[in-house]
């Protein structure tokens, strides 16, 4: 399978965390993001830790390898986290399932898992849970009876709104569903409704794109992530590039795609708060925010249950086993089911920070950097790649589209 785990150090039995992860637990924003590994078709260019059933083969009859079991393996890992963080109150602001696609899960079973979660730790009053979904993957009865169990935002992977893109893809959705999708989770209750698109498929022209924005604008969505597609090792679409059957995507293309995408959503009044997301609201109003993906982005605490799903807590983080089977079968013998974990130095966390907190809206404290990273401010905003006028580092349009060159300038 794809997404190759790192060495790591190796982690406890009964994975026990040192108590100087332990410290503040509680203190600081704590989610919990579900890994759901299952899809119908591997899509060309996904290399997310995901089985289909031909992929599972045999052992999709093995407890947390079959779909039907699956929730019962994760309630086992949430009562294993509830077990490791010990007696301390850790109210749960943020759950996201995300894949694979969690909706080949019946809404009971999703249900049951973040019951778990609740009756465990308790979700604060207004917590935003989230699942992904294909379009093509959920009714409206399923949405209804997602919103009784208590998620209050969906994303749906739209990707693109051309037959052709999205056949590059491998997505197997009828693009008209979307529309449909979105109207029934509005009729169902869902607070909050997220599109995902992907920019810089190869044969993707400019004209696509726009088709592809504006099929997503109309849908009135209140957040809308687009990232540039990334040829990942290992993928089918990268074997397809490499026989040179597809075309690499161009720089160009992509740079011209998302300063499109940010002029369109920023006219209809969606908003960027990440380099790749944007959300609908004013300045102040973070409510349309993916506010789990903040957690990640500020370096919270979260928990991940589930085959490959990675952790952190308190400058501990951790990841699970690749394979299903292999997930349940540790949690069945009441072990841990994580492969590796590495503890995070000061100067790593300190790494960290730049990198994320640079792509945020809210930018990054110019104290984060060391004395050489600071003298190389005032000509990257002379450069126009950082704004001026404030007393944080954020990122202009164009330092988004070369922030890898600022990072590198502020980390020398």
């Amino acid at each position: 399978m794809p997404s190759a785990l790192p060495d790591g150090d190796p982690v406890p039995l009964d994975g026990s965390l040192p108590e100087s992860a332990l410290a503040g637990v509680g203190e600081r924003p704590f989610g919990f993001y579900v890994h759901v590994p299952f899809c119908t078709v591997r899509c060309g260019y996904c290399d997310f830790n995901t089985y289909t059933a031909a992929e599972l083969g045999p052992a999709g009859t093995a407890p947390g390898a079959s779909r039907a079991t699956y929730a019962q393996a994760a309630v086992a890992e949430v009562r294993r986290a509830r077990g490791v963080l010990g007696e301390r109150t850790v109210p749960v602001q943020t759950v996201f399932l995300g894949g694979g696609t969690p909706t080949l899960l019946s809404p009971a079973d999703l249900g049951s898992i973040l019951g778990a979660i609740d009756e465990e730790f308790g979700l604060v009053l207004g917590a935003e849970v989230t699942t992904e979904a294909n379009p093509d993957s959920v009714t409206l009865r399923d949405l209804d009876e997602l919103r009784a169990a208590g998620f209050t935002r969906i994303s749906f992977g739209m990707q693109s709104a051309v037959p052709e893109v999205l056949a590059v893809l491998d997505r197997t959705h009828d693009p008209r569903r979307v529309p449909a999708a979105v109207e029934w989770a509005r009729a169902a209750g869902f607070e909050q409704v997220s599109l995902d698109l992907i920019y810089g498929t190869p044969g993707e022209s400019l004209a696509d794109w726009e088709t592809s924005l504006d099929a997503a604008l109309a849908c009135g969505p209140d957040h809308v992530s687009a990232y540039s597609l990334i040829v990942e090792d290992g993928t089918a679409l990268a074997r397809r590039v490499r026989r040179g059957e597809l075309a690499m995507p161009e720089e160009d293309d992509l740079a011209d795609k998302y300063v499109l995408a940010d002029e369109r959503l920023t006219a209809a009044g969606l908003g960027w708060y990440e380099v790749s997301n944007w959300a609908r609201g004013v300045p102040g109003d973070d409510a349309a925010r993916c506010r789990h993906n903040e957690l990640y982005w500020t370096g919270a605490d979260w928990w991940g249950v589930g085959p490959g799903a990675h952790s952190h807590v308190g400058g501990v983080r951790w990841w699970n086993v690749k394979h299903p089977a292999a997930y349940a079968d540790r949690l069945a013998a009441d072990r841990s089911p994580a492969q590796a974990r590495e503890v995070l130095a000061p100067e790593d966390r300190r790494v960290e920070r730049v990198l994320l907190e640079l792509r945020l809206r809210e930018g990054l404290d110019p104290q984060v950097l060391e004395d050489a990273g600071r003298a190389a401010v005032p000509d990257l905003q002379a450069r126009g790649l950082l704004e001026t006028g404030t007393d944080r580092l954020v990122l202009t349009r164009r330092g988004r589209l070369l922030a890898d060159a600022v990072v590198r300038d502020l980390l020398p």
